[in-house]
């Protein structure tokens, strides 16, 4: 998937870095958009009431859900249910970009 997709989102992390921006923000939802660098971090958290969708659109990056760890390369979709502990870690030596849906927005 071309990251032109993502409109004017084209970051550039360095190496344990992870830039954000938001793509679209409404009453009750919001699409942020996550370039992490090499050895980049989403740092694992919850979202109480609300459900959370990464789609994985570059790159490989390894996904957290709860105890459980998975390898997710593009295109890919991984699904948090409300309150489930979620996390992303690029492990590769390139940058991976995905999208986080947020809804309902708490």
């Amino acid at each position: 998937m071309a990251l032109e997709l993502l409109g004017d989102f084209d970051a550039e992390p360095a190496a344990g870095e992870v830039v954000d921006g938001e793509l679209a923000v409404t009453d009750d939802v919001l699409v942020k958009a996550f370039a992490l660098g090499p050895d980049g971090r989403i740092e694992p958290h919850e979202h109480d009431g609300a459900t959370n969708v990464f789609h994985v659109v570059e790159g490989t990056v390894t996904v957290q859900r709860d105890d459980e760890s998975e390898t997710v390369t593009a295109p890919g979709v991984v699904l948090n249910e409300r309150g489930q502990v979620h996390g992303a870690h690029n492990e590769s030596d390139e940058r991976a970009v995905l999208t986080a849906s947020l809804c309902p927005l708490p």
